[in-house]
């Protein structure tokens, strides 16, 4: 009876957009290596320049998913805004900044956070971006602090 090799290609190696500038490397034992851009490790977005716009990225769309899992609790009038800030800072917050200690954070990262952090307030307040709420006031209604502040 042989043994057959397996091979373990993760699903988010896959990725067209990750997996652009590959190039495999030989490193003995008729085994080669891949060199990547970036990749996934532990959930977390890692790239090859040290920078943090992929895992950023990455943690807002992970922050997007969970939002929509939880839009008909975040979103209805039956529950208080501060009880749907919990409900948020829990849920949504806490996986959009797993691991952001981390980081090498940058003043566009943190933007790129605080705004779609901001939509989301906004949708669980109701609130058009016309309507010009303060987001100080918005996140006053909901009982969350700025995102920066906690990231």
């Amino acid at each position: 009876m042989s043994k057959v090799a397996k091979s373990f290609i993760c699903r988010g190696c896959l990725n067209p957009v990750a997996s652009a500038g590959r190039t495999s490397v030989d490193i003995g034992a008729s085994a080669k290596l891949e060199l990547v851009d970036k990749f996934r490790y532990l959930g977390d977005m890692l790239s090859v320049d040290g920078e943090a716009d992929a895992a950023v990225e990455a943690r807002i769309r992970i922050g997007w998913n969970k939002f929509r899992q939880l839009v008909p609790l975040l979103t209805i009038k039956d529950i208080s805004l501060i009880m749907r800030g919990k409900l948020y800072s829990s849920c949504v917050r806490s996986s959009m900044l797993h691991g952001s200690e981390t980081w090498p954070i940058r003043k566009e990262n943190v933007v790129a956070l605080q705004q779609a952090e901001m939509r989301m307030v906004r949708w669980m307040c109701g609130v058009k971006l016309k309507d010009r709420l303060p987001s100080r006031e918005l996140r006053e209604r909901l009982g969350i602090d700025d995102i920066a502040l906690v990231s």
